[in-house]
C-alpha cells in the first residue's frame, strides 16, 4: 500500500474510479459499467460532463432524448446482460432527475442496476434559490433527489470530496448483491461536483469483481428435501432468477431427473425452450391453461428465483390452498413469502444441492402425462390463435407471424398494455434467454427505450442478431423518441407498433367488470370532440427510421423479411381490432377493486361474479 495520492474533483474522481471497475464474463474481463446514457443541464454538465469527456473510449456516453426512457434503456441493459453489467444515467439538478423516477421504480421493481448520478442544489447555499429548485421552508436540506430513497437499493448524496470513498464501492455492491441488487443513487450538489480533494491513488486501482454465489445452510435444504420428498404431484415455477443465476442447466437437469413438469414466470419466461416436453408453459394471470391446471394440482411448488407477484399467482388463486411452497431465491424476503419453506441461496447453487439431496426420488409419469396432455391442447390452441386468414387483425396474428420469421437468438421487448400478455401466452421460446416482457414495473414506454438499451448490450456479443420491439400505439404516443437514439446510434431495433386506437386492453378490464367504455380508447373519449388517426408511419420515418403501413398480417410477414434485410432502424405499423382477437384463454383470476354499491345493473353483477372467486384466494402472509 502505497501513501502517494492524486488531487482530483469530486466528479473526476467518480469517473475515474468506475473506469477501473472490471468484472469476469466467461473468462472475459468486461468494465463492470458499460458506459452512460446522458442528458446534461447546468446541474452536471460542467464537472461531471468534464470528467466523462475524457472517458468516451472506455465509457461510452449515449445521449438520451427523454431521461426517463434513458432509465428504462440501463434496465434493460442490465437485463441483457444478467445483472452482470450496468450503465450509468447521470441527469441535470430538478426535472432533469426527476424524469428518473419512474424508470428507477422499474429497475427496482425488476431487480436491476442502475447508476444514477444527478446534479443536486449548491452545498454551501450561498445562491439559494436557484433555478429549479423546490424550496421546503422548514426543511432546507429537502429537495427533489429525496424522492428516490423510495426507488433506490443504495441512495447518498456527497456533502465532501472524500464521501466517494466509501459510497462508491456501497452501490456498487449493492449493484451487484445477487440479493439486494437494484438501482443506485448518488446525488452530487453541484458546487462539490467540482471541489477537489487529495485521493489516495490506491482508490483507483484495477478492480475484478465476481458476483457472489451464496450456498443455502443444510438444514433448510434438509428441510426441503422431506417436503419435496411427500411430493406426489410436484412443480418447479421457473422465475427470472434463474436466468440471473446462469442456472437452465441445473433447473433443468433437476426437473428431467425427477419428471417433475416445469411452468414459467413472465420474468422466466425463456427458461426452457417452447418444445421441451417438461416445459408446460407460462403460469398466472396471463398464463396458459396446461400451466394453470397444473399450478391447480400441484401439492408442492418449488418456486425457483421468482418473488411470486400477483400475476403469478393469480393473486394466489392458482395454487391449492393447501399446496407446500418450497422458496428458492438468493433472497431471504422472496423465499420465505406465504410461509414457504425457504432455501435462501444462489438457484445454481442451491438448485444443485437439491439436485443432490434429492437423488434417486422419480415421480409417478402418471403426473407428467397428465402435465403434458395439457400442454398439448395449449399448443393446438396457439396455433389456432396466432393463426390468420378471415379474422380480424390482433396482437397474437402478429406474434405468430414474427415467431415464425426471426432468429432464434433476436432478442423481444415487450412492456404494457395488452402486449405483454399476449406475448407470454403466445410467443414459443426459440432459444433461452430471449424474451424480455416487462412485467415486474408494467411500464408505458419501456419498449422503445428498453429495446434501445437491450440493442447496445446485444451488439457487444451478437451484433448479427436483432432486437424486436412490441408496442401498442398508447406506448408509442407516451415515449417514441428513442427511435431516433436509436438511428443516431446505428442501434437497429425492428418495432412493430399495433393500433388498435387508445389503451384498449384498459377498455377491455374497463368492460369485463361491467363498465362502460370510457376515455381509454380514443373514439370513446368525450374531450375528443376531433377524432384524428396518428400517421405512425410519417411520424416514424420523420425521426429517420424506415417506416411502412401494412393492412394484414401476410404483409406484416413481407415487411417483417424487409426490416431483417435492413441495416437501420425499421417501424412496421398495422392496425388490430380493439376488441376481437384477444387471447381468451389461460387466465386465472385477478384480484382487481371493483365497485360494491353502483346504479349500474351490469357493474353489481360483475362485482358478484369477479368476487365469487375469491373463495379460492390463498391465506398467507
Amino acid at each position: 500500500m502505497t501513501d502517494a495520492t492524486i488531487r482530483l474533483t469530486t466528479a473526476q474522481a467518480i469517473i475515474r474510479y468506475l473506469d477501473n471497475q472490471f468484472i469476469e464474463i466467461d473468462g472475459e474481463e468486461l468494465r463492470v459499467c458499460g458506459g452512460g446514457f446522458g442528458i446534461f443541464g447546468h446541474g452536471n454538465v460542467t464537472c461531471l460532463g468534464e470528467a466523462l469527456y475524457g472517458v468516451q473510449d472506455t465509457l461510452p456516453l449515449y445521449r438520451g432524448q427523454n431521461e426517463q426512457g434513458m432509465g428504462f434503456a440501463a434496465a434493460a441493459y442490465a437485463k441483457q446482460w444478467l445483472r452482470q453489467r450496468f450503465m450509468l444515467c447521470t441527469a441535470s439538478a430538478g426535472p432533469g432527475t426527476a424524469n428518473l423516477l419512474t424508470s428507477a421504480g422499474l429497475a427496482h421493481a425488476n431487480r436491476l442496476p442502475m447508476l444514477m448520478l444527478c446534479g443536486d442544489t449548491f452545498l454551501t447555499r450561498l445562491p439559494d434559490p436557484v433555478l429549479q429548485q423546490m424550496e421546503h421552508f422548514n426543511d432546507p436540506t429537502f429537495g427533489v433527489n429525496d424522492a428516490f430513497k423510495a426507488v433506490s437499493r443504495y441512495w447518498d448524496r456527497i456533502t465532501h470530496p472524500a464521501q466517494i470513498i466509501q459510497s462508491l464501492p456501497n452501490a456498487l455492491a449493492t449493484m451487484l448483491d445477487p440479493a439486494d441488487c437494484g438501482p443506485a443513487f448518488i446525488g452530487l450538489p453541484q458546487d462539490v461536483q467540482g471541489w477537489a480533494y487529495d485521493y489516495p491513488e490506491a482508490f483507483f486501482a484495477k478492480k475484478v469483481h465476481k458476483i457472489r454465489r451464496q450456498r443455502p445452510c443444510a438444514d433448510e435444504i434438509a428441510a426441503a428435501r422431506e417436503v419435496i420428498m411427500n411430493a406426489k404431484r410436484p412443480v418447479i415455477i421457473a422465475g427470472g432468477g434463474v436466468q440471473y443465476s446462469r442456472a437452465v442447466k441445473e433447473l433443468t437437469a433437476l426437473a428431467e431427473t425427477r419428471s417433475i413438469p416445469v411452468v414459467e414466470t413472465i420474468a422466466g419466461r425463456a427458461n426452457m425452450m417452447a418444445d421441451h416436453p417438461l416445459n408446460i408453459g407460462p403460469v398466472g394471470v396471463t398464463g396458459s391453461d396446461s400451466a394453470n391446471a397444473v399450478a391447480e394440482k400441484a401439492d408442492v411448488i418449488i418456486a425457483v428465483g421468482t418473488r411470486l407477484q400477483d400475476f403469478t399467482t393469480g393473486s394466489w388463486t392458482a395454487f391449492a390452498k393447501d399446496a407446500h411452497i418450497v422458496g428458492v431465491n438468493v433472497g431471504r424476503h422472496d423465499a420465505m413469502k406465504h410461509q414457504s419453506t425457504p432455501v435462501v441461496g444462489d438457484a445454481k447453487v442451491a438448485l444443485k444441492d437439491l439436485h443432490q439431496a434429492l437423488r434417486g426420488v422419480k415421480y409417478d409419469t402418471s403426473w407428467t402425462e397428465f402435465a403434458q396432455a395439457e400442454r398439448a391442447k395449449w399448443d393446438a390452441y396457439v396455433a389456432d390463435n396466432v393463426a390468420h386468414g378471415n379474422r380480424p387483425n390482433s396482437y397474437a396474428q402478429a406474434i405468430g407471424v414474427v415467431n415464425d420469421l426471426c432468429d432464434p437468438r433476436d432478442r423481444v421487448v415487450a412492456a404494457a398494455g395488452g402486449l405483454p400478455a399476449e406475448v407470454t401466452a403466445n410467443w414459443r421460446t426459440k432459444d433461452i434467454g430471449t424474451v424480455d416482457v416487462e412485467f415486474g414495473f408494467s411500464c408505458m414506454g419501456y419498449e422503445i427505450a428498453g429495446g434501445w438499451g437491450a440493442r447496445i448490450a446485444q451488439a457487444q456479443r451478437e451484433p448479427e442478431r436483432d432486437t424486436i420491439v412490441f408496442t401498442g400505439d398508447g406506448s408509442y404516443l407516451l415515449m417514441n423518441s428513442d427511435i431516433y437514439s436509436s438511428v443516431l446510434t446505428q442501434k437497429k431495433l425492428i418495432i412493430l407498433v399495433l393500433d388498435n386506437g387508445g389503451f384498449a386492453v384498459i377498455n377491455k378490464l374497463q368492460n369485463n367488470t361491467g363498465n362502460e367504455s370510457f376515455n381509454n380508447l380514443i373514439a370513446d373519449t368525450p374531450t375528443a370532440t376531433h377524432q384524428v388517426g396518428v400517421d405512425f408511419e410519417a411520424h416514424a420515418a420523420a425521426m429517420g427510421a424506415n417506416a411502412e403501413t401494412v393492412s394484414n398480417p401476410a404483409e406484416l410477414g413481407e415487411a417483417f423479411k424487409r426490416a431483417k434485410a435492413a441495416d437501420k432502424t425499421s417501424v412496421i405499423v398495422m392496425k388490430v381490432d380493439a376488441y376481437e382477437g384477444w387471447t381468451t384463454e389461460g387466465h386465472t383470476w385477478w384480484e382487481v377493486g371493483t365497485p360494491e354499491v353502483s346504479e349500474s345493473e351490469k357493474v353489481r353483477d360483475a362485482h358478484t361474479d369477479w368476487e365469487s372467486s375469491r373463495a379460492k384466494q390463498r391465506k398467507g402472509l
